[in-house]
């Protein structure tokens, strides 16, 4: 079993399987291992003084593999840009991780350009630009690792999401991802005969670690999408053969939300891995496309807290990996108490069942954030790894997933987690995507907002919504939104998740139609109009509250 990227690349050499496709092209294991050699040299030749590290900004594209590959080789580090972001964001998150080279294209330079990231001109290389294909040609080399290349090699920066906070830079290492590409492989039975459809970003974590790690460490065939697509994603599989790929919740639920057809389930499709599809996405999935979604658990950060097991409910995550990983009170330190569950598997004690997921025996094996100690001193307290998000168990040691650290609301003194309100605006069928966070209040505490994304032709009728909140049983009234914000198109990350922060900071300042209640009495929604919105102002303003952003530019 190799120990490296770089070594596990170099077994790959003379390997005639297709290792890497997309419609335009195929590439042998052979052909990839040998591209990747030649952007070994040029990073190589590139070098400075200072951090090896190097920035990509581009989509789903063969140079974005051939450059993770030839960083494996030299000992260089993947700083991964998210093509997302912009102005001083952007500026400052690529400033930060410290980078001699960036690789991307005319686009990416566009979008670069003006800011100052501390890297000159003459070290972008812009891969659709002439000459560059002489500048590979050029630097054609037999493959090889070059010198300090070893599993402690820094090999990747993975920008959280940011989804409830400010992002931050991950450390992966060669050794951390080599092996989690073997033990993500196993676990999900990744294969040599899968054929893996990379339709996430592939400068986030969720298609290194779990789709591109796992088929080079079993020799399957990686097929790329510049980024991804509900309306294509069929006709891609049927195209590819898929058998295999990766998902976050928002994906799955615009697959579902395209327009049904009675071959749908005519693919070849058999399994897929991801993080924060509803169950009853799942169901309706499996129902639909004749593929099991398999949910796991695990961040940029860290892995390997969760195992599979076949009894465990369709919702839950699985099972504890040891007797380490527990869910945890932050304040008290104490082991909360187990879930109690009604019989449709809906939890009735959230607010003492619900804590901060915690892995006691994997503090030394937490490798960091880059020029972040305050990150780090989050991450690890009182000897623990914290991994920031919220869980429950039950009463048979089933873990449950209950959102991020981020995700907590307290109205009235009573605790409940975001995802579970979110769970049950899912349950409407002209919702796509919905958002739950905490808003001050403008005298004490907060209140529940949240954000919903319909159906492309829905119209919203706020009485019937009303009415549809109010005939869900694990739906708490404290948790019944006062605030509602209807949109078309919420705000996400590159890896395509609800940017929470950013909804949460402007909260009814939008662009978007909101609807708002005041509390008594049932769910009554009516639209907030700009006196509406002036006054809340000024009802902050003059209990002297922090109030949220101002509107929308």
């Amino acid at each position: 079993m190799e120990r490296t990227i770089a070594d596990q690349l170099l077994a790959r050499q003379g390997d005639r399987k297709a290792g890497l496709r997309t419609r335009e092209r195929t590439w042998s294991w052979d052909e990839v291992v040998q591209e990747s050699a030649a952007r070994a040299a040029i990073a190589r030749e590139f070098r400075a003084d200072g951090p090896f590290h190097i920035g990509v900004l581009l989509e789903n594209v063969p140079e974005h593999i051939f450059w993770l590959g030839g960083a494996a080789l030299a000992g260089a580090t993947i700083a991964g840009i998210n093509p997302t972001h912009r102005g001083a964001d952007l500026e400052a998150q690529v400033r930060h991780v410290d980078c001699q080279l960036i690789i991307t294209d005319r686009t990416g330079w566009d979008r670069l350009a003006g800011l100052d990231i501390g890297v000159p001109p003459e070290r972008f290389l812009l891969v659709d630009e002439p000459g560059y294909g002489e500048l590979v040609t050029a630097h054609a080399e037999p493959p090889h690792a070059h010198d300090g290349v070893d599993e402690s090699a820094l090999f990747l920066l993975l920008f959280t999401s940011g989804t409830t906070g400010t992002s931050k830079a991950a450390r992966c290492t060669q050794g951390r991802l080599t092996r989690l590409g073997y033990a993500t492989g196993e676990k999900y039975g990744v294969t040599a005969d899968d054929v893996c459809y990379c339709c996430m970003p592939l400068f986030h974590g969720n298609a290194l670690m779990a789709l591109w790690a796992p088929a080079l460490a079993a020799g399957c065939t990686v097929c790329l999408t510049p980024k991804f697509s509900a309306s294509r994603f069929i006709d891609d599989v049927r195209y590819f053969g898929i058998t295999y790929f990766t998902y976050v919740g928002k994906s799955i639920a615009y697959l579902l939300a395209t327009p049904e057809r009675d071959d749908d389930g005519d693919n070849t499709l058999t399994h897929a891995f991801g993080t924060e599809a509803s169950p009853e996405d799942q169901a309706e999935f499996a129902r639909r496309f004749d593929c099991v979604l398999q949910e796991g658990y695990g961040s940029s950060e860290g892995s390997g807290h969760v195992r599979n097991d076949p009894d465990a409910p369709p919702d839950s995550l699985g099972k504890p990996s040891s007797e380490a990983v527990a869910v945890v009170d932050p304040d008290t330190l104490g082991t909360c108490p187990p879930a109690r569950l009604d019989e449709y598997g809906r939890l009735r004690n959230p607010g003492e069942a619900i804590g901060e997921i915690v892995d006691k025996a994997a503090a030394a094996r937490f490798e960091g954030y880059y020029k972040n100690e305050t990150a780090d001193a989050q991450r690890v307290r009182n000897g623990w790894y914290w991994t920031g998000d919220l869980g429950y168990l039950d009463e048979r040691g089933f873990l449950y997933f209950a959102g991020r650290q981020g995700d907590w609301i307290r109205v009235d003194g009573e605790n409940f987690s975001a995802l579970l309100v979110e769970r049950v605006l899912r349950r409407h069928p002209d919702v796509v995507l919905a958002a739950a966070f905490a808003v001050p209040d403008p005298r004490t505490g907060d209140r529940a907002m949240a954000a919903v994304e319909l159906r492309g032709g829905a119209e919203f009728d706020p009485a019937e919504f009303a009415g549809f909140l109010t005939a869900q049983p694990d739906l708490g009234t404290k948790a019944v939104p006062r605030f509602l914000r209807v949109s078309t198109g919420l705000p996400t990350t590159g890896s395509d998740k609800l940017r929470k922060n950013v909804l949460r900071e402007r909260a009814w300042r939008c662009a978007d139609p909101v609807y708002w209640w005041t509390g008594r009495g049932g769910p009554d929604y009516r639209l907030m109009s700009d006196e509406d919105k002036s006054a809340l102002e000024a009802e902050f303003a003059a209990h002297g509250r922090q109030r949220v952003l101002p509107a929308d530019s």
